[in-house]
């Protein structure tokens, strides 16, 4: 099997649904992996997603509505 370095969390679709769409779900899902700051206590990384549009910090607990794929979006800032 080759190099998924380009392809990332989108190496499962393979060969599947052409490149250009490919990109977008790699863009998209290492944005709402990555570490993301709590509104309420400030920690770093603790954030995570627990259905579209739903954030829970797993330090102090607190639930909030935000955006699809990223904690704030473009219309809740």
């Amino acid at each position: 099997m080759g190099s998924k370095s380009k392809v990332g969390p989108a190496g499962r679709f393979g060969a599947r649904y052409g490149a250009t769409l490919r990109a977008r779900v790699r863009n998209i899902e290492v944005l709402m992996r990555a570490p993301h700051k709590c509104p309420k206590c400030h920690s770093k990384g603790k954030l995570k997603r627990l259905s579209v549009g739903i954030w829970t910090c797993k330090k102090c607990g607190y639930k909030f509505a935000g955006g699809a794929y990223v904690p704030s979006s473009a219309m809740l800032r």
